[in-house]
């Protein structure tokens, strides 16, 4: 989602979160700095993330980062994450995604290999995190298809920017 929004926006600029999760069959290298937990440790150590949080047994983070000049930045982060982020930068746009059904959802993790534990343990956390993303304010979008996801984001992020 977020890597076919940057394509289309180029005033757009993804940042790249850390993990110590291992990667997916088939996940591309980049989808994320994949790196051991002592080396994750390490950087949090060095006040080294915007925002961190260990979810499902595994940490997540954004590196302290600088988007080139004139482009937005996007995280993509859980909820957790984006609570840290609204502390640092309260003017920062939160938007949560949602599947449009649990059904969907629990299709869309076993299609991408998530073993059966994680899926199970990731539909647990779906009521817990829109539960928070409420509490957040963030703009709900329900993403059934790609591209009208894409530009519920757009509409969202244009409005913040008038809003400034």
């Amino acid at each position: 989602m977020c890597a076919a929004l940057v394509q289309q926006y180029p005033e757009l600029w993804l940042s790249r979160s850390w993990t110590t999760r291992e990667r997916r069959p088939g996940e591309a290298e980049d989808a994320y700095v994949f790196v051991s937990r002592s080396e994750f440790e390490e950087r949090i150590e060095r006040n080294g993330f915007v925002e961190y949080a260990e979810f499902l047994d595994n940490y997540y983070g954004t590196a302290t980062i600088e988007a080139p000049p004139g482009r937005d930045i996007i995280l993509e982060i859980d909820v957790q994450g984006a609570r840290q982020v609204l502390r640092h930068y309260p003017d920062a746009v939160p938007i949560f995604l949602v599947a449009p059904s649990s059904e969907e959802q629990e299709a869309r993790l076993r299609r991408r290999g998530d073993p059966e534990q994680k899926v199970q343990q990731r539909l647990n956390k779906a009521a817990e995190e829109a539960d928070a993303g409420r509490e957040l304010r963030a703009e709900t979008i329900v993403n059934e298809e790609i591209g009208d996801t894409v530009e519920a984001i757009w509409t969202t992020i244009e409005k913040a920017r008038a809003g400034r």
